[in-house]
């Protein structure tokens, strides 16, 4: 038996369907797959509402940026934070949409969901090809009671750009001084190990075709299906992923000081927190010779802000916070304005 651990580094989406079923769109967006099913469920459900429409294109957090800065989009989304001075650079401003966590998947035999533990170096040296057996003494060490078996394990991961990607390895270069000097933290890694998909189609290609367990970005509901792994902590404690244990990575998020909302919530402290959380940003021009799209974009998240919170845990996602909605409509009425310098946002 060769069983199998795979890096699947963003969530499932198809990029035809919400474009497919807003042919009226009013306005529109590219970038991060990770949220696409939060974005469709609120813009069907704003569609309704307003009459409003939205074509959001799931090409990834890199494509995202890339149609952003050349205006071919009214926004961009993306799972990794642009620092301000890119912001700056680029006459952008961003703001957190929604957040969820990465969370390690692998079927054994014999081992139960959420049975299995893993540590933050470990599961590096597991992507550094460091650790190359199931029954290896770093993983048994950890697992005492479990039947390990004596089995490889193989690596399979993005071969294009991502924000998942980026969290993920964010995380591992904290956690693992080895793997920061070696690989560091981006979209788009030199993989040490493994074999890569393009894409998310590709890379469940990939995992189907090799009958492979994978580690992901997942929504809570669907780690269920799978034999989703413990990780230990910042405090020292091992945590399931779930809706609660996101949120308690995301309560110690400093908004009010994080220079354009820069904020990353990989290895947050505190004794429930799931240790690889991150924050789906959306990016936005602030000057706009077309102010009435610009507005919409506003709108639109802004009924979502008050109206989804509920069909974002229905489908397992962490709101965000009213008290950061409150600084992130501050941000609109300060940065975004018209041509002639008039706020957008009023």
């Amino acid at each position: 038996m060769n069983v199998k651990l795979a890096s699947v580094l963003s969530g499932v989406a198809a990029s035809a369907i919400l474009a497919t079923a807003a042919v009226a769109a009013d306005i529109t967006g590219a970038g991060a797959t990770f949220p696409y099913p939060i974005y469709a469920k609120w813009a069907e459900a704003y569609r309704k509402a307003t009459g409003t429409g939205l074509n959001y294109q799931s090409i990834g957090s890199g494509g995202g940026i890339k149609q952003i800065r050349s205006k071919t989009v009214d926004f961009g989304a993306s799972d990794m934070p642009l620092k301000a001075a890119e912001l700056e650079k680029d006459g952008m401003i961003q703001f957190p949409a929604i957040m969820g966590g990465v969370v390690p998947v692998a079927n054994l035999d014999g081992i139960a969901p959420g049975e299995l533990k893993l540590t933050g170096p470990v599961l590096a040296d597991i992507y550094l090809g460091k650790v190359k057996k199931w029954n290896d003494p770093a993983i048994a060490a950890l697992n005492p009671s479990a039947k390990l078996p004596d089995a490889d394990i193989t690596v399979v991961h993005r071969a294009d750009g991502s924000g998942t990607t980026f969290i993920f390895t964010n995380y591992l270069s904290k956690v693992s001084p080895d793997w920061k000097a070696k690989v560091g933290e981006s979209t788009s890694v030199s993989w040490p190990t493994g074999i890569g998909g393009k894409g998310n189609e590709g890379v469940a290609a990939q995992v189907q075709r090799l009958k492979a367990p994978s580690v992901r970005r997942v929504r809570v509901r669907e780690q269920n299906k799978m034999g989703h792994m413990q990780m230990k902590n910042k405090t020292g404690n091992f945590v399931q992923p779930s809706e609660k244990s996101f949120q308690a990575a995301a309560a110690g998020a400093d908004w009010k000081n994080a220079p354009g909302f820069y904020e990353i919530l990989t290895d947050e402290p505190g004794a429930d927190s799931w240790p690889i959380t991150g924050a789906s940003f959306i990016l936005i021009h602030k000057a706009h010779a077309d102010p009435k799209r610009a507005l919409e974009v506003l709108r639109f998240f802004e009924w979502s802000f008050k109206n989804g919170d509920k069909m974002a845990s229905d489908l397992d996602y962490v709101a965000i916070p009213d008290s950061v909605v409150a600084l992130i409509e501050s941000a609109w009425k300060a940065n975004l304005k018209d041509q002639g310098g008039t706020s957008i946002w009023k």
